[in-house]
């Protein structure tokens, strides 16, 4: 597995990934930014609607009250969504992979196993839609564990296993569904879940780094077409006898 991971590191900054590195981190910065400015003018809209309300129940003489309270909710508002962009980041680089997954497979196979069948690369519909119910799945985890950050971190922590387990999911399904059907991708994964999951905590270790975890997609992809190609050649390798006593 740390041969993976460090294979995985490696070939994220080669001249053939470097423009898909470069595109995926531009791809996950927009969206971050539509994201965070739709919250804040959705957040702002509401304040402003709740003061009015509250200045036309109680009077012109709450003015001053209202404003200083619509100004703190506001600062509030705006260091939450900073906050959050880092929770957020495991559905936004779900959703960035959806875009790359195959490109960045096809490489790794290319560089590391060119002697195999090189896989097949899966309908963009079918990408964006793994992608996308991943994404929604990890902001429902983050609406869950949030609340649990007040319990000395113990959210976070929920937090970290839970991205490991729906991040292992999503990336080791997209290699797997390269070579094999959605069904099959998946019964491959239960059939290994433990492995697929160890990887998965390399993924949300990757992800919890500020900055660097703008590169997620192509680390993941690539330590999960290692993890695949790896449980796959233990499949057809048959297990050694055991010496007759």
């Amino acid at each position: 597995m740390l041969d993976d991971v460090v294979n995985a590191i490696t070939q994220m900054f080669s001249p053939p990934l470097r423009a898909v590195l470069w595109k995926s981190i531009l791809l996950a910065l927009a969206l971050i930014v539509v994201v965070g400015i739709a919250l804040d003018r959705l957040i702002v809209y509401l304040v402003d609607v709740g003061g009015a309300s509250v200045e036309t129940t109680v009077g012109p003489h709450a003015h001053l009250p209202v404003d200083a309270v619509a100004w703190v909710l506001s600062i509030a508002a705006s260091l939450g969504i900073l906050v959050g962009g880092v929770f957020l980041m495991p559905a936004v680089t779900a959703l960035v992979a959806s875009f790359f997954a195959d490109r960045i497979g096809e490489e790794v196979e290319r560089a590391h196993y060119p002697a195999d069948p090189p896989g097949k690369a899966l309908p963009l519909w079918l990408a964006m839609w793994e992608g996308g119910k991943t994404a929604l799945l990890a902001v429902l985890i983050y609406l869950c564990a949030a609340p649990l950050l007040l319990f000395a971190g113990f959210g976070a922590v929920i937090f970290f296993l839970a991205t490991a387990y729906i991040l292992s999911r999503e990336y080791f399904e997209l290699a797997a569904m390269r070579f094999q059907p959605p069904a099959e991708a998946k019964l491959l994964r239960k059939h290994n879940a433990m492995t697929v999951y160890i990887a998965g905590l390399f993924i949300a270790a990757f992800v919890s780094i500020p900055i660097v975890n703008l590169a997620t997609p192509l680390f993941a992809m690539a330590l999960m077409v290692h993890v695949h190609k790896r449980l796959g050649r233990e499949k057809l390798t048959p297990r050694m006898a055991l010496p007759e006593r």
